[in-house]
């Protein structure tokens, strides 16, 4: 059984597990701890939200087609060239494939367990929070209580990209170790970058696994713009990637998107504290959001968890809510339906955004 913390924060308590047998007097994770009541009006952009697969508020295991499959809680979602969806399924510690037409089946992983390597079911993962996947149909896994980064060929043999356990050392392969690393992206070079959450850093894997420190510092805990280590960040959960390589970070904890260059320049591109308000820059406001996206266009979109909202970001920093009008599980249209604490958010090539709406455990999709 897992240990358990206490989390204080705005009044509520949430108990928690520990992870890579560290012990820890905060965390970002919130699964269920609030419940808003306000709705909100979202910009009509005329999309279309459906249940891709699962059905709410129904948790498991079951691979089948659409709303006959079920999911526990998850986390991250990421797309690939040919509309096939990954799914870091986390209370199930499985990596979960569904295709263009809805058929879910388990990719990797026998479920809880720790780190073992192997081919399909024959592969352990431990509460994993995030998927990310490169243009050859490999699958890179936040492996979060782990400690890891993991990879997943096409075929399903996962190996260890990264990573022996908890720390915050640069290095090659097994030498190198993270803090419950969140999130995960990958660029068109087959580069990794993770959102080191408990580390407050921004990490880079190459494909050769060799581990280098983006942006931030390690404990010093922040919302400081600047370059490489003189950034700092709070809990940051979400990580994406642009065309022009640049990475957008979910600092969590401050209730900001982030950018950073390719020289590791970080700025702030949107948000200016909790709430829920539209706007430019530092007028918008998000509520405890995890999960982003980009797309071709360098649209950004949002995952704002306790808004139970999905928004979109511009390349200038413009906010505006794309989808969701406040708790609920929901479909219709992009302005009325409603989601559960959606933590994962993911954009394919024709702009269809793909939701893990996590205390619903669905996955859903918003269609242009």
């Amino acid at each position: 059984m897992k240990k358990l913390i206490l989390l204080i924060s705005s009044a509520l308590i949430v108990l928690l597990p520990l992870a890579c047998s560290k012990t820890y007097t905060s965390s970002p994770v919130n699964d269920s701890a609030f419940t808003p009541t306000a709705t909100f009006t979202a910009t009509p952009w005329g999309g279309q939200v459906t249940t891709l697969a699962g059905s709410a508020g129904v948790t498991g295991s079951t691979n089948a087609t659409g709303t006959s499959a079920t999911f526990d809680y998850p986390h991250g979602i990421a797309v690939d060239t040919a509309g096939n969806v990954y799914v870091a399924d986390t209370y199930n510690s499985l990596i979960r494939k569904i295709s263009p037409g809805g058929v879910v089946t388990t990719l990797a992983g026998g479920g809880p367990g720790h780190s073992t390597n192997g081919t399909g079911t024959a592969a352990s993962f431990w509460s994993p929070y995030d998927v990310a996947v490169d243009t050859s149909g490999n699958v890179y896994v936040a492996d979060t209580t782990n400690c890891l980064i993991r990879m997943i060929t096409p075929g399903g043999v996962v190996s260890t990209l990264a990573g022996s356990g908890v720390g915050s050392s640069n290095g090659t392969g097994t030498a190198a170790s993270f803090d419950d690393p969140e999130g995960i992206a990958v660029d068109a070079f087959g580069n990794v970058y993770v959102a080191d959450t408990f580390n407050d850093l921004i990490r880079k894997v190459t494909p050769g696994g060799v581990v280098t420190t983006l942006a931030g510092s390690v404990g010093v805990t922040g919302a400081s713009n600047g370059t490489g280590t003189a950034a700092t960040f709070h809990f940051p959960t979400g990580v994406a990637v642009d065309s022009s390589g640049n990475v957008l970070v979910l600092d969590f904890g401050n209730e900001l998107v982030r950018k950073i260059t390719p020289g590791g320049v970080v700025t702030t591109l949107a948000g200016g504290g909790s709430g829920h308000a539209n706007g430019t820059g530092t007028a918008a406001s998000f509520l405890n959001p995890n999960g982003i996206a980009v797309d071709a266009s360098g649209n950004v979109y949002v995952a704002d968890t306790w808004n139970n909202l999905i928004r979109m970001v511009t390349p200038g920093g413009v906010v505006t809510t794309f989808s969701g009008a406040g708790l609920g599980s929901a479909n219709g249209s992009s302005s009325s339906a409603t989601f559960d604490y959606p933590d994962g958010v993911a954009v394919d090539g024709s702009g269809n955004v793909y939701v893990a709406d996590t205390s619903n455990s669905l996955i859903r999709e918003i269609a242009p």
